[in-house]
């Protein structure tokens, strides 16, 4: 999007951006972005209902004993689809750990999404094959991360962007500014998207910040900043498009905050109603991503009740096949706890892998 002067093309529109009201009605709200294509859309919406299923089935493991911990993303499914269709497959993806959907979204098999949150391993897939980044639990260290890597790659003449999930919480951590800072100072082809879900875990977003928007924190860096309605899945591809052509095209980094809401707890470990009431979860409730999305696409002719269904049964067999997976015991090898310590084993890491590996033999002999 163009701004009249270089200051003013650092600031986010002073209301979210968004072309769906609540009831899935179209408004004119979205300060000249481009809407979309349909098939995107379409597929935006088989995601999210893919996705919003596979969220409810890693929930239910949880209390079946086969997850350890499961933070859902229930009521953020616009966020985390867009997110993984405004990138390529050249482009990174640094997710925190509730971005599971984004994950599916992406292509990778639930069974390595979950094996962090299964407590097998700290990640189940292959980084460099997949460009995803481990799912990290400390926040806002994965920011660093992705603005070092879109350096390096901008450098190397990679023609590709580095994508980071950032919670709001993590607006508040020091490495959340560092990795602006730096991003902006070089020029780093990096995108960092805020899902302010309204909640640090049980602290509110107004206790958090004094910002009229975390958008807004962009600016002081000179990373040119937006805000959307994270509910609007129109919008977030729209504005996340924008923002990954901006990055890619030498322009530098994008702040992009989008307002949203997580309707479940924290994790399977939280009791949400110690800090929120549920009138207010029902009316976030109204503004569900899906349904919004839905009922727009059927009003357009752009999606009939045979597709609906035919989304609904694809995603069952998909959590069906979740639940396969995920109830299937595993048999660690014990040896694989002395792999990905050190590029280069040191002698001492040798030396106890010996000894464990003696052991195994004189117990299995």
């Amino acid at each position: 999007m163009s701004r009249e002067t270089p200051a003013a093309a650092l600031l986010p529109s002073e209301v979210p951006v968004r072309f769906l009201a609540e009831d899935g009605t179209r408004v004119d709200e979205h300060g000249g972005y481009a809407e979309p294509p349909s098939d995107r859309l379409v597929e935006a919406y088989r995601l999210m209902v893919l996705g919003r299923r596979f969220d409810a089935q890693a929930t239910a493991l949880t209390k079946q004993g086969r997850l350890a911990v499961y933070p859902s993303s229930a009521g953020q499914e616009a966020c985390q689809v867009a997110s993984a269709l405004a990138l390529t497959e050249a482009d990174w993806l640094f997710p925190t750990y509730r971005d599971s959907v984004a994950l599916v979204a992406r292509g990778l098999e639930p069974g390595e999404i979950l094996t962090l949150l299964r407590g097998d391993a700290h990640c189940g897939y292959d980084p460099a094959e997949t460009r995803v980044a481990p799912q990290c639990t400390p926040l806002a260290t994965q920011t660093l991360h992705a603005a070092g890597l879109a350096h390096a790659m901008r450098r190397r003449g990679e023609d590709a962007v580095a994508f980071a999930l950032i919670g709001d919480g993590a607006t508040s951590e020091g490495d959340f500014h560092e990795a602006l800072n730096f991003a902006a100072v070089f020029k780093a082809p990096v995108v960092f998207f805020v899902q302010n879900n309204g909640f640090a875990i049980s602290v509110p977003f107004e206790k958090q910040s004094a910002a009229p928007a975390l958008a807004y924190k962009g600016v002081g860096y000179g990373v040119r900043s937006e805000q959307v309605d994270g509910n609007d899945a129109l919008a977030v591809l729209s504005v996340l498009d924008d923002a990954v052509a901006h990055a890619r095209s030498g322009r530098g980094p994008v702040l992009v905050e989008a307002h949203t809401y997580r309707i479940d707890a924290h994790t399977n470990a939280d009791d949400a109603t110690r800090y929120r009431d549920q009138a207010e979860v029902d009316k976030w409730r109204a503004a569900d991503p899906v349904r919004r999305l839905e009922t727009y696409l059927t009003s357009k002719n752009l999606l009939s009740d045979n597709d609906i269904e035919r989304f609904r049964a694809e995603a069952e067999t998909f959590a069906a096949g979740v639940r396969d997976t995920l109830n299937a015991d595993v048999e660690p090898d014990p040896l694989s706890l002395f792999e990905h310590v050190y590029a280069v084993p040191t002698r001492q890491l040798a030396a106890q892998r010996a000894l464990v590996a003696a052991e195994l033999e004189a117990v299995e002999g």
